[in-house]
């Protein structure tokens, strides 16, 4: 099993069209428990409007906070899915699942293992302790 994390972006729209998603709650309701049944669901959230987002950057050695998200889109970061898969076609299928893909986009990628990550950063050269593996999960 592999761990794939749905990213989940839908338009920011007025009370009216968010309401009319709202209502869609039971999809949602349902949509988790039957991953949590099959074993799939580690994790779930969703996040609150880019209007609550504040973006930090270090330039220059400062940090540079800005209220409101990093970039200008379309479409922003609406809430992430955290799955356990046998691989990609299992994910897959499961953001097509995904009610809220009628009216957003489900972005689909492999979340890589600590080990891994220790690894990758290894091979370019970072001096890293083995034990540095348990701060990276």
């Amino acid at each position: 099993m592999a761990e794939y994390m749905l990213l989940v972006y839908e338009e920011e729209v007025n009370a009216a069209e968010q309401a009319a998603h709202e209502v869609e709650l039971p999809l949602f309701v349902e949509f988790h428990r039957s991953l949590r049944e099959a074993g799939l669901l580690l994790g779930v959230q969703r996040l609150r409007s880019t209007e609550s987002a504040t973006s930090v950057r270090l330039r220059g050695g400062e940090a540079e906070i800005t209220d409101g998200p990093f970039a200008v889109t379309k479409e922003v970061l609406a809430g992430y899915y955290i799955l356990d898969c046998a691989d990609l076609d299992e994910a897959l299928t499961q953001a097509a699942r995904f009610p809220g893909a009628r009216w957003g986009t489900v972005e689909v990628r492999p979340v890589m293992a600590a080990q891994e990550w220790l690894d990758v950063a290894r091979e370019a050269g970072a001096d890293v302790p083995d034990e540095a593996v348990n701060d990276l999960a």
